[in-house]
């Protein structure tokens, strides 16, 4: 039966249908795995140099578009789905992950565009794009991406399939599954689920972001007005999206189900139609602080204002009709030509991280568990640890954060001679122990004060959570500058020493957050030196007073007061110590490098002979091999099992090498309007160490991708079966291997233990 066509209850309607089934001829014969891979090239043409063989930095077209480098990335995570070397259900998990980052995407980039023209402000960014200008080629993008993702889904829905594993419409289930997943409906799903009439006496309700509903046309049996109802998919608060047959791992929408059931919600009524919908509302809705009295009422209300934010995108299923989406987008406020999407595929792929639940390891990738690191092996005390070492350098996921940044809290709570705790909190999550070992440490009588940052983007409703649980245990609570985002990761413990008071720093590239420390590939440094300890005693007196006079940094580089200049004066110096027999050399590992004023340094540096090497995840504004200009420019991104999120910057600085780790991108919004720390590293044995994570990453040829002077990436294809492994793989090796040496010698040394290489 056709898609739209009249149906009775007894004929259950196969409107959704289109959420996973595709027609082949709309998506193309576009084949899945294998390589090299190449993503989208950015339309603007590189300027020619002028008569004098010079380049005008100030052109538009030596800098790539923020969002559409962005976009380039999805193309890359991706490809993680495509690619037919990973296992099928990791496969399926970086689908889901492209899914949730596009909705992302909508709220926050084309949400802020549509709300720069909607002030007027039309100014063109540094690349020479206008905010419409950047809506349109964004949708072009998106609809190349969107295509590749249903192709994709197409593909691994039968590799699944040829596993066991299915992920089928209810209505091409057996009798006997139906009859069981209806009475799983019934029991489980009916009470929740509230049918909304749209009519003269019904005005149409309110949608809320990212739901899933169904719209349904019915009429009563004896009469031929047809009328419509609005149907909530009830997924979210502990509501799965698919439904599991008990006696088989077949997975089955929600909404296909219910679509299927409508009998039970609407009894007597002749379901004529049924097409499923859902909207994406704008996720800016960022207030004036300078106004507020109370901060952590304004947060409250931006999250209220959230909630009825206008929307930017309204998805509709392959069959729905012109006159409802009119309809729809009538209601909405919304236009029907530009903010509808059609969607032949599944809507909300995000949701198909259910699947990848499932045990079955032989589809996953190998088990892996983080190992102590070697220092933090002793069940010494931990601050006679760091103090005996100096200095101690993590990098998570491969090092535990339980063992490492979580022992640190737990035992600053517990030492009698530990007089007080300080730390920035950005994300954080139930999983983790730090906010119970910050209450312990309160009721132990240490004097505790966290800066809880409000306006960490999707996380404020969580933060609000616990900073309330923190205030009613009596804990110091601090909202961070009125105007600055808190986006540091820092922690200092005060002890009373044997020398006297002694300062334990950590200085982290990542949040404190024990999920993301199993997922995301970040560094901290652990270390009791004085001038770092002064440096953030210092910070952490301007997060809590907001006076920032005459304050004075000799070690670390905050941000926005000194770091981007420092960043900036030491490309600067490079450039003055570089020559023709040696020359400089840059490496920056970052999320972003969007900042114009760096992109510009950098150019300059390469001009000027300085090789640079950038490891930047996602957006970049910098086009690398442009002769004459930045033929010594790499650029490479990495994509693999773990999400690149560590921060590292190393200058040779004429032999005299300098590395540094810290939480800020090169991103404007990092330099100049959030609180960042950036931290050097001097330890000669962790320089090391980054000097071998760096050359790892560069030496990469499974997960790395190399930038072209186009804007486009071409994903490095192995040489030999020894490349075939990746720098993430290597490294839990690395660590793997340090663990067990450790372990042997615990065994010959009982009682001590020496941290030096290992």
């Amino acid at each position: 039966m056709a898609e739209g066509a009249t149906t009775t209850a007894e004929s259950r309607p196969r409107a959704t249908e289109a959420d996973l089934e595709v027609d082949r001829e709309a998506i193309g014969e576009t084949p899945i795995g294998g390589g090299p891979a190449r993503t989208p090239a950015d339309r603007l043409p590189i300027p020619a140099p002028g008569p004098d063989g010079k380049h005008d930095l100030s052109l538009p077209g030596y800098y790539l578009n923020r969002e559409l480098t962005w976009l380039n990335f999805a193309f890359r995570v991706l490809w993680e789905a495509e690619d037919e070397r990973i296992p099928l259900l990791e496969r399926v998990r970086f689908l889901a992950i492209v899914g949730s980052n596009v909705d992302e995407f909508f709220m926050k980039r084309i949400g802020g565009l549509k709300q720069q023209i909607g002030a007027g402000l039309l100014r063109s960014t540094v690349d020479g794009r206008t905010p419409q200008q950047q809506i349109d080629e964004c949708y072009e993008l998106l609809k190349e991406l969107n295509r590749r993702r249903v192709a994709c889904l197409h593909a691994l829905r039968k590799e699944l399939a040829a596993a066991g594993i299915r992920i089928e419409t209810y209505e091409n289930l057996p009798s006997v599954d139906q009859a069981a997943l209806r009475e799983t409906f019934l029991e489980s799903y009916y009470p929740l689920i509230t049918p909304q009439a749209t009519d003269p006496a019904h005005p149409f309700p309110f949608i809320s972001n990212l739901s899933l509903n169904l719209l349904v046309t019915l009429r009563h049996a004896d009469e031929n007005v047809l009328r419509l109802a609005r149907v909530k998919v009830p997924v979210g608060a502990g509501v799965a999206r698919f439904l599991k047959l008990p006696t088989a791992d077949t997975f089955v929408p929600l909404e296909t189900v219910m679509a299927g059931n409508l009998d039970i919600l609407f009894p007597g009524m002749v379901i004529e139609n049924v097409e499923l919908f859902r909207v994406t509302r704008n996720a800016n809705t960022e207030r004036d602080e300078e106004k507020a009295d109370d901060l952590l009422a304004l947060i409250e209300s931006e999250l209220r204002d959230r909630k009825f934010a206008p929307i930017v995108r309204l998805e509709v299923s392959g069959g729905a009709t012109a006159e409802h989406i009119g309809l729809l987008a009538a209601e909405l406020g919304i236009d029907e030509h530009t903010d509808v999407f059609p969607v032949e595929g599944m809507m909300g792929m995000k949701d198909l991280m259910e699947v990848t639940e499932l045990a079955r390891p032989e589809l996953k990738r190998e088990p892996f568990h983080p190992v102590d690191h070697p220092a933090f092996a002793a069940s010494r005390n931990v601050f006679h640890i760091v103090r005996d070492a100096g200095a101690i350098l993590v990098h998570h996921p491969y090092v535990s954060f339980t063992s490492s940044v979580e022992r640190f809290l737990r035992e600053a709570g517990e030492d009698p001679k530990v007089r007080a705790i300080k730390i920035c909190l950005y994300r954080t999550s139930a999983d983790t122990q730090v906010v119970d070992h910050l209450i312990e440490a309160a009721r132990n009588g240490k004097q505790v004060t966290v800066v809880v940052e409000l306006k960490a983007r999707f996380d404020e409703e969580a933060n609000i959570r616990w900073a309330s649980r923190l205030e009613e245990a009596g804990i110091n609570v601090t909202y961070g500058v009125v105007g600055l985002k808190t986006h540091c990761k820092v922690i200092q413990i005060v002890r009373q020493d044997h020398d006297g008071l002694r300062l334990y720093s950590h200085v982290g590239t990542g949040n404190y957050h024990a999920g993301t420390a199993r997922q995301y590939s970040d560094l901290g440094l652990f270390t009791c030196d004085r001038a770092i300890g002064r440096d953030i005693t210092e910070l952490l007196n301007y997060l809590t007073t907001g006076y920032k006079p005459k304050r004075k940094y000799s070690r670390i580089l905050p941000a926005p007061k000194v770091c981007k200049q420092a960043l900036l004066e030491r490309i600067e110096r490079e450039i003055a110590t570089t020559t023709g027999k040696k020359p400089g050399l840059i490496q920056i590992k970052a999320n972003a490098l969007e900042d114009p004023d760096v992109v510009l340094a950098l150019y300059r540096a390469a001009q000027a002979g300085v090789h640079v090497d950038l490891i930047v995840r996602d957006t970049c504004r910098l086009r690398p091999g442009i002769p004459g200009l930045s033929d010594n420019v790499r650029v490479i991104s990495i994509v693999g099992r773990f999400l690149e999120h560590s921060r590292i910057y190393y200058f040779r600085n004429g032999g005299r090498e300098e590395y540094l780790i810290g939480s800020a991108d090169l991103m404007r919004r990092n330099l100049n309007s959030r609180v960042e720390v950036i931290v050097p590293v001097d330890d000669a044995e962790l320089c090391a160490d980054l000097r071998e994570l760096l050359d790892l990453q560069l030496a990469d040829r499974r997960g790395a991708w190399d930038m072209a002077s186009d804007g486009s990436y071409v994903q490095r294809t192995p040489a030999s079966p020894a490349e075939e492994r990746g720098c993430q793989e290597l490294l839990i090796e690395l660590h793997q291997k340090r663990h067990r040496r450790v372990t042997r010698l615990k065994r010959r040394k009982p009682r001590g233990l020496d941290r030096r290489r290992y």
